[in-house]
């Protein structure tokens, strides 16, 4: 979708930091010298059946994009499509709460939205936030030598198709992975903040090596992601080996097959597919000096949080991704 841009006549106002130009995850508009406004807005179809689950995940994901710009959530507008007339209103009801219970959680106000009729439920977020302007961090700082390190597991995407289709039980989904992904990623940040973060991203619908490209190409720098440092959820690589997939893996692997990519290790077709599964309200990938890099993960381990280091950042004349 990214290729409907081309063309589009780039904004010249010089307050706004942060624009399209470098696929970040929010925009960014420098308000006075100690405040700029963070932009954000996305939602998704249900991933799940539980209404609840549905609004929280939703409303976790679409607050992630101010937390990956280093700043704080202030306000929150529902973006709602619904099938009023195939549907109960109380499924929806379920859906507002779940998202309301995530804001309120965020310490932001849910102030409003909007709601149309159409065949799919669909929700998410328009956030607004704060950042000072000398404290942005995006997914365009990421410097040689600084390693990286993601704040939650992969494979979230392959399991949702695989409890549709039977073959992994919801039980174990809800008690394992729905939790996590319903997670904030306000501490994650609030604690990489107290080192010299260079850059950040969530980890969402492009996959690992999708979001990990984005970094690298905004960085003008090489990735090399570590695969058996990757951390996964529980019988997500299983479901790839008995079938299982996305349908935006395809999708995936092209987008990252249009620059320097190399696969260093010998992988199998299920370790191979699961580098493009894509995330719902996934963790964040954070790049800073290699020296900090290991007092970040043992406060990050501190708060309960999945943390692992999972490659570094190299010198290069253009953008490269290798997996090792």
């Amino acid at each position: 979708m990214s290729g409907a841009l081309k063309g589009l006549q780039g904004p010249t106002d010089k307050d706004l930091l942060v624009g399209f130009e470098t696929s970040d995850d929010a925009a960014v508009y420098k308000i006075s010298s100690e405040i700029a406004m963070i932009n954000t807005v996305d939602f998704i179809t249900p991933p799940v059946d539980d209404p609840y689950w549905f609004g929280q995940i939703s409303a976790a994901n679409s607050i992630s994009d101010v937390y990956s710009m280093g700043g704080r959530p202030l306000t929150a507008l529902n973006v709602v499509m619904f099938p009023s007339g195939h549907l109960d209103m109380g499924i929806l009801r379920e859906i507002l709460m779940g998202g309301a219970d995530k804001v309120v959680e965020a310490g932001a106000c849910l102030v409003g939205g909007h709601t149309v009729d159409d065949n799919e439920p669909k929700y998410g977020l328009c956030v607004n936030g704060v950042v000072h302007p000398d404290r942005i961090i995006t997914n365009a700082g990421a410097m040689p030598g600084d390693i990286l390190i993601l704040t939650k597991p992969l494979g979230s995407g392959v399991l949702f198709n695989a409890v549709r289709s039977g073959k992994f039980p919801y039980g174990e989904l809800e008690k394992e992975v729905l939790p996590v992904l319903a997670s904030l990623n306000k501490t994650a940040m609030e604690t990489a903040l107290r080192y010299e973060l260079h850059a950040c991203t969530d980890i969402t619908g492009f996959g690992i090596l999708g979001h990990a490209l984005e970094m690298a190409d905004g960085s003008s720098v090489g990735i090399a992601v570590e695969h058996r440092a990757l951390p996964f959820y529980g019988g997500a690589l299983d479901m790839y080996k008995k079938g299982e997939t996305t349908g935006s893996n395809r999708a995936n692997r092209a987008l990252v097959g249009k620059f320097p990519f190399t696969l260093e290790c010998s992988l199998g077709k299920a370790e191979e597919e699961i580098l493009y599964d894509p995330q719902t309200s996934g963790g964040l990938l954070l790049s800073l000096p290699a020296e900090q890099g290991e007092r970040l993960l043992q406060d990050l381990v501190a708060e309960d949080i999945t943390a692992a280091r999972i490659g570094e950042v190299f010198s290069g004349g253009k953008t490269a991704l290798v997996v090792r």
